[in-house]
């Protein structure tokens, strides 16, 4: 195996000094495994209050508009922190960024779990998601420590600690509050939260920082992370890519409940989420689409993962009566929105290492903003046209997605 000096050469840039890097520190399996642990653990907070809403309505003598509030606020708080934080990365020690940010995660938990009142909850939640991203540091943290030959499945690994986080965090509040009251899970979630800022201490190599030798003005950090958006094509074509497959998504995510909960289903919360664990299996699509994309294949993972993504649609249209066909199309679904995300960061992380934490941030910050736009038109579809619209939607934006692949294929060759 190549020494980590060998591995990470020729990945300058002309704002990079040109002297002789230092190597990196290895990357072994048991530091890949805490990253994934902490990046899920970090997510996972963000999915507590979904299941519980109605009992937080009681319990804190709220309305349905207040408690619905909590949902939009760890929306809001995590957009803000991809656009507000993530790019300190790039100038900041990122050890330093990713252990605090995921201290303050743990002390807003706390925080969150003591709400005496709804606003207080809400500005907890709020406050705890901006705080949450210090799960998109460590995801660039790790594709730089990665060789360039694995970067693709290191990636992936970590990620599918982020995709594990969201879809246990559902399931575990839910468990916990039958236990202990909906606090239960932010105390233990603050817990381990503490524990992961530790081991993240001890465990996390000191890098050097990525960015230039001239410190650059949070204003101008900032500015940066959208001037990269308009500079680098690629960049923007993924991120409309990534969109696209992520409001396809959000769609099923959204919609998938109202169906579920009518006849002929007519299943109760419980049974609603455990059928949402089929998608843990998205992880098999993209640690797979991370070996392929190692191999040189991350075109052709791309452009196989969109049309699989499109073609998921009929197949949950077919489920509206069958718990069969939706199963299957739950899967190839999630399988194939998994796979795209791994393919399109393998190409974006790989354009310039030293922005590479405001590369995540616009990239990710273009992702979630189509997921929250998936998510709102399946409700408004889902009202007026059923789960037929719903398919038809979902199935559009897929294609969407394959479209955009294509012209960016088209637009490739004449960059």
């Amino acid at each position: 195996m190549a020494s980590s000096a060998q591995r990470h050469q020729g990945t300058g840039h002309p704002d990079v000094p040109t002297t002789a890097p230092k190597p990196l520190p290895v990357l072994g399996r048991g530091l890949v495994a805490l990253m994934a642990v902490a990046a899920g653990l970090s997510a996972a907070g963000n999915y507590f209050a979904q299941p519980l809403l109605d009992v937080i309505r009681a319990d804190l003598h709220i309305g349905v508009t207040a408690a619905g509030l909590i949902v939009t606020a760890a929306q809001a708080g995590y957009a803000l922190g991809l656009i507000l934080l993530v790019p300190l990365g790039d100038v900041m020690e990122r050890r330093r960024l990713a252990v605090g940010l995921f201290g303050l995660t743990a002390l807003f938990l706390l925080l969150t779990a003591m709400a005496p009142s709804g606003p207080l909850l809400i500005a907890g939640t709020a406050l705890t998601s901006l705080m949450s991203v210090g799960a998109q540091i460590v995801v660039p943290f790790a594709a730089t420590l990665a060789a360039p030959a694995e970067r693709g499945r290191i990636v992936g690994v970590v990620m599918s600690g982020v995709l594990l986080g969201g879809l246990v965090g559902r399931l575990a509040s839910g468990a916990l509050s039958e236990l202990g009251g909906w606090r239960t899970a932010y105390w233990m979630n603050a817990l381990l939260m503490a524990a992961m800022a530790m081991l993240l201490h001890r465990n996390l190599p000191r890098l050097p920082r990525a960015g230039a030798t001239t410190p650059m003005p949070y204003g101008g950090l900032l500015r940066s992370t959208l001037a990269l958006l308009r500079e680098e094509p690629l960049l923007r074509m993924r991120s409309a890519v990534a969109a696209f497959s992520m409001a396809s998504y959000s769609v099923q995510l959204t919609a998938l409940t109202f169906l579920l909960a009518r006849p002929p289903f007519g299943w109760n919360a419980a049974a609603i989420g455990l059928f949402g664990l089929l998608g843990v299996i998205g992880v098999v699509g993209m640690n797979v689409a991370a070996r392929l994309g190692d191999r040189g294949r991350v075109q052709l993972v791309s452009g196989v993962s969109a049309a699989l993504l499109t073609l998921s649609w009929p197949l949950l249209l077919a489920g509206e009566s069958s718990p069969l066909w939706l199963a299957v199309g739950v899967i190839s679904l999630n399988v194939a929105q998994q796979a795209g995300l791994n393919s399109s960061q393998y190409v974006i992380y790989a354009l310039r290492p030293e922005a590479r934490n405001r590369i995540n941030s616009g990239f990710m910050t273009v992702f979630f903003l189509g997921g929250a736009a998936g998510a709102a038109l399946a409700s408004v579809v889902w009202s007026h046209a059923g789960w037929t619209g719903v398919c038809v939607l979902g199935g559009s934006l897929a294609a969407g997605s394959f479209v955009l692949w294509v012209w960016e294929r088209v637009r490739v060759r004449a960059w």
